[in-house]
């Protein structure tokens, strides 16, 4: 099996595998593109279907989708937040505290914050890309280093050889284990049940353009419009018991949706009701990586740094990792494996201190009533997290590796 041909303005380049047509495997591709670089998109699923539901883009991702030329396809259906973290008390739906966005973010971060479907940001960054680049229906099994590149295996039966291989097939990588021991992930003791209300059937406080957060002991719920405000998306968060599979394909009903929620404000119950049928996934844990780069071969997203979503930065993070490959690998083209670490150097600081403080909100969102719970409500009431998450909101992914000496296309 041949790669894919050359695109853009450079005559010659390395051979690059992306393993991974999710946001983070799309991302990357886009961006090698813009940087005159030619990949192949391998891909299990046989269409980019719909399979998800809503995300956070946050301006630190936004001004990265704007360089690549295509934020305007997103923005169709993204709708701008106007109030952020608003979070409310699970029992009677008191609000805790609530974050102004429209202009404050722009004038701090000079981008708005959006909500969107994921599909909306995976149409984006698929247009983005030459047709000819994604292989859909390839799943790969192996993967092989050797001196000057890797052999990848399909599970039918094909097989093709890459100059430099990027793994951004999540979780589960399989690119991950020919670069790290391969152990399975730990169970969180969490799950995660989403759905969809259309919006005709949301009441008025769940249609505002607000990302808003009900917590209370052992679950939290977080709601908020997508699809141009044609529906709303809600995604929850509760104990796993012996719950353990791990899929976003994985059904639930509403009646167990709602169990989860028995006792808390009425209005956050008949939301639940109105929505369709839910998903419902384990939360797998893993230790940040010390190394996620070797020889030809590195990984990228969930592959590298996993992290539970309560910073809502998993999609972000991914479309970070994008942008400094991309840029890495175009300033050295002739010496990837110098590229790939210079690359894991850039970004694994940042994605390690994201995995960190998103693993210690599990706790102080499920809080039990009492002393603990009353301090974190306070905190929250006095808190401006607009502000205080500058170093994440205000980086600059590109603009940083700019700054390491890594030649690349001047941030607009």
């Amino acid at each position: 099996m041949n790669l894919s041909p050359q695109h853009g303005s450079t005559p010659s380049g390395p051979r690059i595998a992306v393993l991974g047509g999710g946001i983070g495997g799309l991302a990357a591709a886009a961006f090698l593109h813009r940087a005159g670089l030619r990949a192949t998109v391998f891909e299990q699923a046989t269409a980019l279907g719909e399979v998800g539901a809503g995300l956070v883009i946050s301006p630190n991702a936004v001004r990265l989708i704007r360089r690549l030329g295509h934020l305007d396809s997103l923005l169709e259906n993204a709708v701008p937040l106007e109030v952020g973290w608003e979070f409310r008390r699970w029992e009677n739906g008191e609000v805790l505290s609530a974050e102004q966005l429209t202009g404050r973010c722009e004038e701090l971060y000079g981008e708005r914050t959006y909500v969107a479907h994921r599909a909306d940001l995976l149409g984006a960054l698929t247009s983005a890309l030459p047709e000819e680049w994604l292989c859909l229906g390839k799943r790969c099994i192996e993967v092989t280093q050797h001196s000057d590149g890797a052999e990848l295996k399909f599970d039918d039966g094909t097989a093709c050889n890459a100059d430099v291989v990027i793994g951004a097939d999540g979780v589960h990588s399989v690119v991950r284990g020919a670069i790290a021991q391969a152990e399975p992930p730990e169970y969180s003791g969490m799950c995660a049940y989403r759905a969809i209300v259309p919006a005709e059937a949301a009441p008025e406080f769940a249609r505002l353009p607000a990302q808003t957060l009900w917590i209370g002991p052992d679950h939290h719920l977080v709601h908020y419009p997508i699809s141009g405000g044609k529906a709303v998306n809600l995604v929850a968060f509760a104990p796993a018991g012996d719950f353990t599979e791990e899929s976003w394909s994985t059904k639930a009903t509403t009646k167990e949706f709602l169990a989860e929620f028995t006792g808390w404000d009425p209005r956050l119950t008949d939301l639940i009701s109105a929505a369709g049928i839910p998903g419902r996934w384990a939360l797998l844990d893993r230790a940040p990586l010390k190394q996620w780069s070797h020889g030809r071969i590195t990984l990228l997203g969930d592959a590298a740094h996993p992290m539970f979503p309560f910073f809502a930065q998993g999609a972000a993070q991914a479309i970070e990792d994008a942008a400094v490959l991309a840029q890495c690998l175009a300033a050295d083209p002739d010496n990837p494996e110098i590229a790939l670490k210079a690359y894991e150097q850039l970004r694994i600081e940042q994605t390690t201190k994201i995995q960190q403080l998103s693993h210690a909100r599990k706790d102080i969102n499920h809080l039990p009533d009492g002393p603990a719970q009353q301090e974190r409500d306070a905190a929250l009431a006095q808190g401006d997290p607009l502000v205080k998450n500058g170093w994440l909101y205000g980086y600059d992914a590109e603009l940083r590796a700019k700054e390491e000496h890594v030649p690349g296309p001047e941030p607009d």
